[in-house]
């Protein structure tokens, strides 16, 4: 489905209006209701547990943000909601609890996380806890083309996006890929199985010709990420629809 028009009506806070220094954490209810007070929409990271249930997270390791350590998806939902966000008041949130939270105030876009190995079952849940919510201002998004791909069946009242940028290499995430998977996905070579609704790129990448092409030739809203200072601001600007952003307020 084409997406929606308030999807790029707003700046949009990179995992909330988060600010450590204030006892604000990435991805918590905190952050969304911050980034709800100051009028901008939300953009916020899911991982799966052990029991299949979707937590709103980045990491795929708990060490970073939390006081505990080991993957994500070794510990069940009910533990994970019980563990504490480091230099907060708040705990890892599950999506439904998150959802409920924000209550369709401010539009929210969904990052699926993966492990480019297939593994669907977070899109699936992902798109089972937000069936019912297709009068919220809600997209979903994913680096992996196959979750792309998949979610046009799984949650089809939804836009889907891709994130993409040029350069994989300098992220640890994508060691296991090859050079071939790696160029298939900076240039959107999926774009055919993929179909995206809209697309969201590196800032420091742009312009570039993938996502020009799909902004200018096929009129798909273009998001950058992740919008950091005054030049990245002005790039975005100049080259994208919206910006997704952090460590300021726009």
């Amino acid at each position: 489905m084409p997406a929606q028009p308030w999807l790029t009506a707003r700046p949009i806070a990179h995992r909330g209006l988060h600010d450590l220094a204030s006892g604000v954490v990435e991805n918590s209810h905190a952050a969304a209701q911050a980034a709800i007070d100051g009028g901008f929409a939300i953009e916020c990271d899911v991982q799966l547990s052990a029991d299949e249930e979707a937590l709103v997270f980045h990491d795929f390791t708990l060490e970073r943000l939390t006081g505990e350590t080991g993957r994500v998806d070794a510990r069940k939902a009910a533990e994970l909601a019980g563990i504490g966000l480091k230099g907060s008041n708040d705990r890892i949130p599950t999506l439904a609890g998150f959802l409920d939270a924000i209550a369709g105030r401010t539009p929210l876009v969904i990052e699926i996380k993966s492990r480019f190995d297939g593994d669907l079952r977070l899109a699936k849940r992902t798109a089972k806890i937000i069936e019912g919510r297709k009068d919220q201002p809600i997209v979903l998004k994913s680096f992996d083309p196959l979750v792309v791909t998949a979610l046009r069946e799984l949650a089809p009242g939804f836009a889907r996006g891709i994130v993409a940028m040029n350069v994989y290499d300098q992220y640890r995430d994508y060691d296991h890929l090859s050079a071939a998977q790696k160029h298939a996905l900076a240039n959107l070579l999926h774009f055919e199985e993929s179909r995206p609704d809209f697309v969201s790129w590196k800032v420091s990448d742009l312009p570039s010709a993938a996502p020009f092409l799909c902004r200018k030739a096929l009129g798909l809203p273009l998001m950058s990420w992740t919008v950091r200072s005054p030049e990245d601001r002005a790039r975005a600007a100049e080259h994208a629809d919206q910006m997704v952003f952090e460590g300021f307020r726009p």
